[in-house]
């Protein structure tokens, strides 16, 4: 591998960026392919496939073969307030792969006891956060019905191109919530990315069942996320 896109590699590993070590086997030329990066023909068609589904490949293109490394970052869960709802989607989160934390500055409902092995922060998301930020490789799940709460790190994941924003509460709380996040100056097309009410509509009751529900939204905002927002540079096979 060529230094320099070794360099360029592990920056973008630490930085959380999804990224592709795109490698010319007749030649060993290598490059590194962003997520946001625009790719064009059958070569950008293979790109994008191994982005979504993070795996590894060889192939063939025009009589040029090529090896893709692809390098996701760990998809994490951060989950604001620590409910039942909280309880059972850390063990849901767990089994299907994804990292998880809970956040509460309610120091009766954030304990130990109630989350054991689990990452948990009681303390206020605004102080967290700061500790911990949010990226494009984060889904937010807000539950605490408490909009001094809710409210901070539902704006930071919006700011942060969060993967997935969900939050609870009914339809009538979900509109005064998207009031005083337009007031604080949230554009509308921001506000539409907030899965409310969260989770797919399965006819979830239980706080068990509205967990599996937001999961299953969450593993489908990930595999299916948009190309981040940004500068792109055009990437042509050579």
């Amino acid at each position: 591998m060529d230094p320099q896109s070794l360099k360029e590699l592990n920056a973008a590993k630490r930085a959380r960026k999804a990224v592709i070590l795109l490698t010319e086997i007749e030649t060993g030329r290598d490059r590194l392919v962003l997520e946001s990066d625009t790719v064009s023909g059958e070569l950008g068609e293979a790109i994008a496939k191994a982005f979504g589904d993070g795996k590894s490949r060889m192939l063939e293109i025009d009589g040029s073969e090529y090896f893709l490394n692809v390098h996701i970052p760990a998809p994490r869960i951060v989950v604001i307030g620590a409910v039942h709802i909280s309880q059972a989607l850390a063990q849901i989160a767990k089994t299907a792969g994804y990292d998880l934390e809970v956040i509460d500055p309610r120091t009766a409902f954030a304990t130990p006891e109630r989350f054991q092995g689990v990452s948990l922060h009681a303390d206020w998301p605004e102080t967290v956060l700061k500790a911990h930020p949010l990226d494009a490789f984060t889904a937010l799940v807000a539950v605490t019905h408490d909009p001094k709460i809710d409210d901070f790190p539902i704006k930071a994941a919006l700011e942060s191109n969060c993967f997935y924003v969900g939050a609870l509460g009914s339809r009538k709380t979900h509109a005064k919530r998207l009031e005083r996040l337009a007031a604080s100056g949230v554009a509308s097309a921001e506000l539409d990315r907030i899965c409310a009410p969260i989770g797919l509509d399965i006819g979830a009751s239980s706080p068990q069942e509205i967990a599996i529900a937001i999961m299953a939204e969450i593993i489908g905002a990930f595999r299916k996320r948009s190309l981040k927002m940004g500068d792109s540079s055009e990437v042509v096979a050579s």
